[in-house]
């Protein structure tokens, strides 16, 4: 997800989550197109808190995929990837049984500042990428050739400038929507809380859902093919020593469904977040210090760092094609 000023790590390598997948602790593919046709270079609102209680229990994440997801439009969902985009201006695809990076080039987005920096980013099913700058301005990039076209979307829709994003499935696919996460500190106590919004991508146009569930602070989100939509957040206001979670939401309403606690993964000062596989991936680190990728298995609650790149990434985003199991 981020670039923000912001500090942190990731703490430990190899630990489990064990039993604490009840408690609470207190932002592809090369194979789905050859390319996408680009070319060019590679508000004022009162809210109301959803005051669920930090101390109240909540499930553990399960990620079976349901049995009857639409996948025909999908004839090469194993080839899909994560794709991941940096500080630097690089976009990367990140291979989950490898743990290995692929350099796809230097992204150069129209009428953008020279310090504007991509922020967050999502992936369609068809593997195209969305990259959301500094600036408010979401831009449609290739993931074969890194080029960089603008679209419609006006900065500051509704009231959201920055926000981490994800596709999600409306119900078990083929259509999706994406869903973005506004970025304020909730569970600071001041300002506005984080909210939930959903952009219908025909149009571009940002529509607010509502307060996102109080637990969530500067979340990323991540969806999936049958239709479920995850975030990964801090669960307190510091991000260099709050421990973070990730929590299955309520698309409708930004509730919390489900959520495992990540005791030992801090967002720090860049964060992105997907789902490939069965299995979470973050990519978290210190600001200029590169990222650490830790994959997160909800089948066995094991949480391993799997991976490093020696840039910030500040976005993640992989197709609602890619495997579920």
């Amino acid at each position: 997800m981020r670039f923000p000023l912001r500090w942190g790590s990731i703490l430990g390598v190899g630990v489990t989550l064990g039993t604490l997948g009840a408690a609470a602790a207190c932002g592809s593919k090369t194979g789905l197109v050859l390319d996408d046709g680009l070319e060019g270079d590679g508000s004022d609102e009162t809210f109301t808190r959803h005051d669920t209680g930090r101390d109240a229990p909540l499930p553990p994440i399960d990620v079976a995929p349901k049995p009857d997801v639409n996948r025909n439009d999908c004839p090469d969902a194993a080839a899909t990837l994560i794709y991941v985009i940096t500080k630097e201006y690089d976009l990367f695809s990140f291979n989950p049984p490898t743990g290995a990076f692929g350099r796809i080039g230097a992204i150069r987005c129209p009428n953008t500042a020279a310090d504007d920096k991509p922020f967050s980013m999502a992936v369609d099913r068809k593997g195209v990428a969305f990259v959301l700058f500094d600036s408010g301005q979401i831009f449609r990039v290739s993931n074969v050739s890194a080029a960089c076209t603008a679209t419609p979307f006006v900065p500051g829709a509704a009231g959201f400038l920055k926000f981490g994003m994800g596709f999600a499935s409306d119900s078990t696919g083929p259509a999706e929507s994406l869903y973005v996460a506004s970025d304020e500190q909730s569970s600071t106590g001041t300002g506005a809380p984080s909210r939930i919004g959903k952009i219908d991508m025909t149009k571009f146009v940002l529509t607010s859902i509502g307060v996102f569930d109080d637990r969530v602070t500067n979340a990323e989100l991540t969806g999936t093919g049958d239709g479920r939509l995850f975030a990964f957040y801090s669960t307190g206001p510091n991000l260099q020593t709050s421990p973070t979670a990730i929590g299955e939401v309520d698309k409708t309403t930004g509730r919390l469904i489900a959520q495992t606690p990540l005791p030992t993964v801090r967002l720090g000062g860049h964060w992105a977040f997907g789902f490939w596989g069965g299995d979470f991936y973050t990519f978290t680190g210190l600001i200029s210090a590169g990222t650490d990728v830790t994959r997160v298995r909800p089948s066995d609650g094991s949480v391993v760092v799997v991976g490093h790149l020696g840039e910030d990434i500040v976005g993640a985003g992989v197709s609602t094609c890619a495997p579920e199991n």
